[in-house]
């Protein structure tokens, strides 16, 4: 169980946030530059074709004493259950990665313009995968009850933030 391995990230978050925060990432543009000294332009030939993209990447902001992998409050919110590194998708995961669905805007390139990227500028990308409907959630879905008052806001638009 202690195999380690290396990972290189592939590209790099451009602009968006510069903070991570828990809500109003709707609306946020950002860049995902692909390293062009490794990648050829046609390593994103036929991505234009997909809507939504899969992104891998390092919460490489997060405070690495700030683990807890037993059971916490989410948000620290008293009025919700404590729950496990494993139950819950914030920031603190012991390997620090974060996984996100957004919406490509453009293919430049090898600079992928995307919408509601829930990574902050500098954010290293580990893979980038075109989102197949095929690849969702097969048969019924249900969730804990603290995630659906928890995200309300999550991909709200901050106010007086352009559409």
């Amino acid at each position: 169980m202690n195999e380690t391995f290396e990972v290189i990230p592939i590209a790099r978050v451009i602009g968006g946030r510069s903070e991570p925060t828990d809500d109003y990432w709707g609306g946020t543009t950002s860049i995902i530059r692909i390293d062009a000294e490794r990648f050829p332009i046609e390593a994103t030939a036929g991505l234009d074709c997909f809507s939504h993209l899969e992104v891998i990447f390092r919460f490489h902001l997060t405070d690495p004493t700030d683990l807890n992998l037993g059971a916490r409050r989410p948000r620290d919110n008293p009025d919700w259950p404590p729950v496990g590194i494993f139950g819950h998708r914030n920031m603190r995961r012991i390997n620090w990665i974060g996984v996100s669905r957004c919406r490509l805007l453009k293919v430049d390139g090898l600079d992928l313009h995307v919408e509601e990227l829930d990574a902050v500028d500098g954010s290293p990308v580990l893979d980038i995968k075109p989102w197949f409907a095929e690849m969702g959630p097969r048969g019924e879905q249900h969730q804990a009850a603290w995630t659906t008052t928890m995200l309300q806001k999550y991909f709200a638009r901050r106010k007086g933030h352009p559409a």
